[in-house]
């Protein structure tokens, strides 16, 4: 009986150790994927006031001519509902606001002067600057990114844009123990419990300046955070904290991870297990141990119950970790056409200066028509993490290429590679799909493409139908696929490329098979090719 229970306290003991071990490992890629979501969001809203402050409208006000300042209200307006920031404005070089994307509310910033904000200072100094502070006038938290217009020099003003991050707090609350962000002074900034905003975190013990801090998050002297503990049967059990750095603006993301779950179930399975040794050393006694085995089958199913209950919990938790995956690969997806809208820009500028304005609209309405892609893709990626049942429709393969091509032809062109498509009866077949998710596999396995091939290399488009399935292969005269990445080229975060991130060919399967189709590599002589299985219309 004494070798039995040391057994069990054994098991135990080990199985609480492992509980532990997995608990981590589930966490640190958890905070990984959390980290790369903010890191997408807060990469998108950079763009807005680098773009902004070479605009020539904004220019325009800046340089006095005042008629323009209702238009530029109105386009910020727009702009702040495309890209759901709480609001973008523009200030002069003393720092009074000109034009504001809230222009015709109660609150609007228009005539209010920032110069006293960090982020107005250094933007004028550096060019560019961030800055996270309660609103002078909401007092709502939120992130300002600004850019400077015009040169170190001679600057002109500021374009600013504030950022609250109201929605992705609240999807920490349904889906984690506990999430908090941290600036580089260990001030709680972003949190799923209210409670520990403008915090300060462990180890944060540097000396602060309490009348900076209140006027920046409202509080003179930030108190400790208090983090939670659970009760992990007879041991008091301390979340496990994993910290993870987000790259765009010093800050830290963490994650608390509550263990006990695990720790139930590997309680109940080393109990189980020893429970069986004890069955074993007393089959051999008489039946008066036969009561005592039906007592201890009767527990062994409950804790079956009770492993299967935790096994659905831990089902719904990977569940969750795939939406974290897909919303990190949300700037993955518009990179291209951002880097599209770039060059019609820079081109629409010079093309205005050589006063050739005809041609130069038509760039800015390329780089509306991108605009208002950006959108279509931005709202494909939300039907795609909500499983969206939005009926397919039947779309010629050509339109799919046409528009994939209007965003890569430039690289194609820099790149000097020659690109050969399918002949236009083969690109005149239908397939039942959706168009925007359609173009975002082409255009990702294109864009691997192009990155794969060296200066004059070729790509070749090819369309083959099959009884009720159509095939749209990319092949390119790249190096291939490595061996060694082939069984897992389609599992997240598998790369080959240095500065990769590995969702890409992932989201691109799990969207045609969304699609009733399929994404598949197959093996060639050289190079590589990826094929888009379809049905047909």
């Amino acid at each position: 009986m004494l070798l039995a229970a040391l057994a069990m306290l054994g098991l135990e003991r080990a199985a609480r150790v492992s509980a532990l071990e997995e608990t981590r490992a589930a966490a640190t890629s958890q905070a990984a994927i959390l980290a790369a979501g903010l890191e997408s969001e807060l990469n998108k809203f950079s763009l807005v006031p680098r773009v902004l402050a070479v605009d020539p409208e904004v220019a325009a006000l800046l340089g006095g001519a005042a008629g323009g300042r209702d238009l530029l209200n109105r386009r910020l307006a727009a702009l702040a509902r495309q890209t759901n920031a709480a609001a973008i404005y523009l200030m002069d070089g003393r720092g009074t606001t000109l034009a504001a994307s809230n222009w015709d509310r109660p609150d609007s910033f228009i005539g209010a002067n920032y110069r006293f904000r960090d982020y107005f200072r250094g933007a004028l100094a550096n060019g560019t600057a961030n800055e996270f502070a309660l609103g002078t006038v909401s007092r709502r938290p939120g992130l300002y990114l600004s850019e400077r217009v015009g040169p170190a020099g001679a600057p002109r003003g500021v374009v600013a844009v504030k950022v609250e991050f109201d929605s992705l707090e609240a999807k920490w609350r349904r889906a984690e123990d506990g999430v908090f962000v941290t600036d580089a002074g260990g001030i709680v900034l972003l949190a799923s419990d209210p409670a520990w905003r403008f915090r300060a975190a462990a180890g944060s013990a540097r000396p602060r300046d309490p009348v900076r801090d209140a006027m920046q998050f409202g509080v003179a002297e930030p108190r400790p955070i208090e983090l939670p503990a659970r009760q992990g049967g007879a041991q008091p059990v301390t979340m496990i904290e994993k910290i993870q750095p987000i790259a765009p603006v010093g800050w830290e993301l963490h994650l608390l991870a509550d263990p006990a779950p695990r720790l139930s179930v590997a309680r109940a399975n080393a109990r189980l297990a020893g429970v069986v040794l004890l069955l074993l050393a007393w089959l051999a006694g008489a039946s008066a141990w036969l009561w005592q085995r039906q007592r201890l089958a009767r527990a062994a199913a409950e804790v079956a119950a009770q492993t299967a209950t935790l096994r659905d919990q831990l089902q719904q938790a990977n569940r969750l970790a795939t939406l974290g995956q897909i919303t990190a690969g949300l700037g993955h997806e518009i990179r291209q056409p951002l880097a599209a809208m770039r060059a019609y820009a820079e081109n629409g500028l010079r093309l205005l200066e050589a006063d050739r304005r005809t041609e130069a609209a038509a760039n800015f309405d390329r780089i509306a028509q991108l605009a208002g892609r950006i959108g279509e893709i931005t709202a494909e990626q939300l039907h795609f993490s909500r499983r969206s049942a939005e009926a397919p429709r039947e779309i010629r393969l050509a339109e799919v290429i046409d528009g994939s091509l209007l965003l890569l032809r430039d690289q194609l062109r820099q790149h000097g590679l020659a690109l050969e498509l399918p002949a236009a009866e083969a690109a005149a077949t239908t397939v039942r799909a959706r168009h925007v998710q359609l173009e975002q596999v082409l255009v990702n396995l294109l864009q691997n493409a192009i990155q794969a091939c060296a200066p004059e290399g070729r790509i070749t488009l090819a369309i083959t139908t099959a009884g009720g399935t159509v095939r749209l292969s990319v092949t390119d005269t790249g190096p291939g696929v490595p061996p060694a990445l082939v069984d897992t080229l389609f599992q997240p975060f598998v790369t080959a490329r240095e500065d990769g991130i590995g969702l890409g060919l992932a989201i691109a399967r799990d969207i045609m098979r969304q699609l009733g189709g399929d994404l598949i590599h197959e093996a060639t002589d050289s190079g590589a090719r990826f094929t888009m299985v379809m049905p047909a219309a």
